[in-house]
């Protein structure tokens, strides 16, 4: 559900006055295909975008962001394949901002999202104008073949519903992304993010209120009964991202599922690789 009319201009009115310079540039850079009205095929917005992101940087500014190998995304098509965690996509902003400030050229990250997100008033329509998309196989498809980086978490919902005790273990990958990459001829780049699983702790799932609020899970935070809902606001943790070198894969997209499982644990475990060396040169979670 969109929300209403007045609503989104006077958001867009408020927003205006935090547009950062630098990120019009790099929105400015992009090879947009836009319609008449300013829209890609999947709903995103660049001049939407500009006010939106802002927001993105400043939580990117509030985590003392740290970026490395940036250079290791190549042009073209490309799949982004991070670790997932912290309850919120709080993961998937970061990187955004990332390839979007230090992309060379600027890239913009196309987050495929879960299916219940589309259904928050507001968010909705600020993720799709902000080049989020649906996690479908047919837009990613699309995307790809117009040579566009991806942003998937193949760990899905079971990643960033853990909870404190499972941070940077890592859940079975999924096998779409890498029918994907092998339908479309796209190269996957590792990335870890450390950071980001501590940043909204959690000690417990509350299943069965989820269901109640159609939540894909309810996360208890160890400091509920002193904050409240405070307690759910993210910790200033350090973030550090990395961003591996590109992985080719070949064999037929529509293999058996072992055999897709076994390319998929490939990328697992350099993903996994990449975060515990990570974890080892972190001196402080702050």
């Amino acid at each position: 559900m969109s929300p209403p009319y007045g609503a989104k201009r006077a958001l867009l009115h408020f927003l205006s006055r935090r547009v950062d310079p630098e990120l019009e540039a790099a929105f400015a850079a992009l090879p947009n295909r836009l319609n008449d009205l300013g829209f890609d095929m999947w709903g995103f917005n660049p001049a939407e975008a500009a006010r939106y992101y802002p927001l993105a940087r400043s939580l990117y500014d509030y985590f003392r962001t740290e970026i490395h190998g940036v250079e290791n995304l190549p042009a073209g098509r490309v799949l982004l394949v991070p670790n997932h965690g912290g309850q919120l996509p709080l993961d998937g902003i970061v990187i955004a901002v990332a390839c979007l400030r230090h992309g060379a050229p600027p890239r913009l990250v196309r987050p495929m999202v879960e299916r219940w997100f589309p259904k928050l008033p507001y968010v909705n329509e600020a993720l799709a104008r902000s080049g989020a998309v649906l996690g479908d196989p047919v837009n990613c498809i699309n995307l790809l073949e117009d040579d566009q980086a991806i942003l998937v978490f193949p760990e899905g919902i079971a990643g960033s519903g853990k909870t404190i005790r499972e941070r940077y273990r890592l859940k079975p990958f999924g096998r779409g992304f890498m029918r994907l990459a092998l339908r479309t001829n796209t190269p996957v780049v590792p990335v870890s993010v450390i950071g980001s699983e501590e940043a909204i702790p959690s000690v417990h799932n509350l299943a069965p209120l989820a269901k109640l609020l159609h939540m894909p899970y309810f996360p208890v935070s160890p400091f509920v009964p002193l904050l409240g809902p405070f307690a759910y606001l993210p910790l200033p943790v350090k973030f550090t991202v990395t961003f591996g070198e590109p992985m080719r894969f070949d064999g037929p997209w529509d293999d058996e599922d072992a055999a897709i499982d076994d390319k998929a644990a490939v990328v697992q475990a350099e993903v996994q690789r990449m975060v515990d060396d990570g974890l080892r040169a972190r001196h402080s979670i702050f």
